[in-house]
């Protein structure tokens, strides 16, 4: 009968590169909004909005099967990749300034009051990007002396490309609600997303792109980190 090795606990804690990625440890950027929406997304937004967006996804896709009859058997084939829509989590403050901004996008999409909107794609479309980030200022830090604990690596990256909100959540008002923060979710369609690339479509150096290079794009792949 075959057996295999037993594992230690002191193995596993070789293994768990950096003690593990954190899930709030991230970060949301939105650079800017796109060119029909006006200057409803300042500097003061983009700024806020990086620290009031509590919530979002490394995004997801799925390539499904297709199924293939062949004389009584199943053969599966691959499909098309499809996209999953991505939701942030943005808490509320009393300026408004960040659900207000998300309210004019969608409003140049379909007006309010009399359903007309933008019609040219690129005029309602922009990128955005999270940042997966670590504990430290470097992967697999040991100190957190000389400056190694005043700023976080960034681990991934994950840019989406021309999206825009499909839906703004309501917000709940009652009485009986207390010791709470408002806080609505935005979620938007997207086209693709690209891993390992910022926000100016430009390769992380320190990261594996995915894919090689972006179409069109006559871009180098960098060399990925010690380990990848």
């Amino acid at each position: 009968m075959a057996s295999i090795n037993t594992k230690t606990i002191s193995e596993f804690k070789t293994k768990l590169s950096g003690g593990g990625a954190r899930p709030n440890l991230f970060e949301v950027v939105i650079p800017s909004f796109p060119s029909g929406i006006g200057d409803a997304w300042g500097q003061e937004e983009q700024r806020d909005f990086k620290f009031l967006c509590k919530a979002a996804q490394l995004p997801g896709s799925t390539v499904p099967a297709i199924n293939v009859p062949f004389r009584g058997r199943i053969l599966k084939v691959a499909g098309d990749r499809t996209f999953d829509d991505w939701t942030v989590t943005v808490l509320n403050d009393e300026s408004f300034n960040i659900r207000t901004a998300f309210e004019q996008w969608m409003n140049g999409i379909s007006k309010l009051d009399d359903g007309t909107g933008i019609a040219n794609p690129n005029s309602y479309m922009t990128d955005a990007m999270v940042r997966q980030l670590g504990r430290s200022a470097s992967i697999n830090s040991e100190t957190n002396n000389a400056g190694e604990g005043n700023s976080n690596v960034v681990l991934r990256t994950y840019n989406f490309f021309d999206i825009f909100p499909t839906e703004i959540s309501a917000i709940d008002l009652s009485y009986d609600t207390s010791d709470t923060i408002e806080e609505f979710t935005v979620t938007f369609a997207v086209q693709y997303y690209a891993i390992g690339y910022n926000v100016g479509d430009a390769a992380e150096a320190s990261q594996t792109q995915v894919p090689a290079n972006l179409s069109g794009n006559d871009l180098v792949q960098a060399t990925p980190p010690v380990g990848a």
